[in-house]
C-alpha cells in the first residue's frame, strides 16, 4: 500500500511547472544561471512576463535568484527535481489500452490480496 502523503504541496509544484514560458524558463536554467535580460533574449516574452513566471516559480520554491548590481541573476533550487521532472514528462510513453476483461481480472486481484491477513 502507498504512503500517505500531503497532496496539497504537491499539486502546488506542479502546477508552477504547468506552463510553457515556467517549463522554458526552467529548461534554460538548467544550462545554468541566467539573469531576466537573457531570459528575454531567449524566450518568446517580454521581461514583464518573464518575472512574473519567475515569481510562481519562486514561490515554488523551484527557482532563486542572487542580486548582480541592478541584475537578478536566476537559478534552479532545487535542481535535481527539476531535472527528473523534465526528463520523466520529456519522455514519449505510450498510452496503456486495457479491455474490461483486464481491469476485472486486476480488481480481483486487488481484492484478494487486501483480503489476505498481514504477516
Amino acid at each position: 500500500m502507498a504512503e500517505p502523503f500531503d497532496p496539497a504541496p504537491i499539486a502546488e509544484t506542479l502546477k508552477a511547472f504547468a506552463h510553457p514560458i515556467r517549463l522554458m524558463i526552467l529548461q534554460e536554467l538548467v544550462e545554468g544561471t541566467k539573469c531576466v535580460t537573457d531570459m528575454e533574449e531567449l524566450l518568446p516574452a517580454k521581461q514583464a512576463n518573464i518575472s512574473q513566471h519567475l515569481a510562481v516559480l519562486r514561490n515554488a520554491k523551484l527557482v532563486d535568484f542572487a542580486q548582480d548590481g541592478a541584475l537578478r541573476c536566476y537559478y534552479l533550487a532545487r535542481p535535481k527535481l527539476v531535472r527528473d521532472l523534465l526528463r520523466l514528462v520529456a519522455r514519449d510513453e505510450p498510452a496503456v489500452k486495457r479491455t474490461a476483461e483486464q481491469i476485472k481480472v486486476e480488481k480481483e486481484r486487488a481484492e484478494r490480496a487486501l483480503a489476505r491477513p498481514a504477516k
